[in-house]
């Protein structure tokens, strides 16, 4: 189901999406919430549908070992983000931050797994989190802030997931490998 990454990419859009839909009150959130949990699905389901069997099966262990430490870095930082914000009483400086390191941590990805057009990702993530930070700096609202760098970040990795699902369909289609 995760297929090159695509489920990845959808639940932790999704993820994003649920941050910046925690700006709305009354009943736009619950239908901005459903519109996203559709947009999650339909790429989850284009993935399986449209990918062949071959996308995203297991990779070397060295290459997996890699990817392992790229991710536990990744998640100690983020750890270490949520902690030192909550004790400095920024909590709201999180969103930002693990945008950024999260938009950091697809550089390595990128090279790990033969995929430079991950630096896309890359960009518009740390564009997220520096855009999220301007907000705070601005003294704009805590909920802008969540709304700014949910809504990029989610439109980021749902837009690289599509863009997998239709490279990779239309390479398949093609008889591309690799």
């Amino acid at each position: 189901m995760f297929k090159s990454g695509v489920g990845f990419l959808a639940l932790f859009g999704l993820g994003w999406w649920l941050l910046a839909t925690s700006a709305f009150g009354g009943a736009a959130r619950p239908i901005a919430l459903g519109a996203g949990c559709l947009v999650t699905v339909g790429l989850m389901l284009a993935a399986r549908r449209l990918l062949p069997a071959s996308a995203g099966g297991p990779f070397p262990a060295d290459r997996r070992r890699r990817f392992n430490q790229i991710n536990g870095v990744q998640w100690l930082v983020i750890i270490v983000i949520a902690v030192v914000c909550s004790r400095a009483g920024v909590p709201v400086l999180v969103p930002p931050l693990v945008a950024l390191v999260v938009g950091l941590h697809f550089l390595p990805l990128a090279a790990v797994f033969g995929q430079p057009r991950l630096r896309v990702p890359a960009a518009l993530l740390v564009v997220a989190g520096l855009a999220g930070a301007a907000v705070w700096l601005a003294d704009g609202p805590d909920h802008a802030v969540r709304f700014t760098v949910g809504l990029v970040s989610a439109l980021c990795l749902w837009g690289t997931a599509l863009w997998t699902v239709a490279g990779t369909a239309s390479a398949a289609g093609r008889g591309v490998t690799g």
